[in-house]
Formats: C-alpha cells, structure tokens, sequence
C-alpha cells in the first residue's frame, strides 16, 4: 500500500494508463502486420496505404508517449526502406 498521497494517486493512474498504452500497442503492431502482409502478397498500392496507416499509428504512439520518438522513427525508416525495396 502506497505511504505518500502522491504515491497512492500513482498507484490509482497505472491501471488506466497500462490498458490505454497495451490498447496503443496493440493497434501499432497489428498496423504493421498489415503492412507486412501487404508486402508480402506484391501488392504495392496495398502496402504503400498499409504503410500509411502504420506510419500514422506509429506516430500516435510517440506523440502520446507510450513509444519512443527514436524508436518510432527509426521503425517508420525501415518500413518505408522495405516498401522502396520491394517496388523497385
């Protein structure tokens, strides 16, 4: 049991925020997935609006916190390296 009135209202916020930022999680990697998929079927116009919405899913995550920015970023490179790749 928290000591410190700070601490209790810590313990009351984690609950919420580890559910919010699993759901934030969540909804990233299954953007990605459906980028994956789309690379992997040849389908380009598919994976390029795949990677569209990843990239927008990824860049939500950063901005609310529950991912960092570098990381982000560097995963939005690498996703738009692999479509590059893939449709030339």
């Amino acid at each position: 049991m928290a000591n410190h009135k700070s601490a209790a209202k810590r313990a009351r916020q984690e609950p919420k925020r580890r559910e919010r930022n699993g759901a934030v999680k969540s909804r990233v990697k299954t953007s990605v997935k459906a980028f994956e998929a789309a690379l992997e079927s040849g389908d380009a116009d598919a994976a390029k609006a795949r990677l569209s919405t990843a990239e927008r899913e990824l860049r939500r995550a950063a901005s609310r916190g529950v991912l960092p920015r570098t990381r982000v970023s560097r995963k939005v490179s690498r996703l738009a390296k692999r479509l590059a790749q893939a449709s030339s």
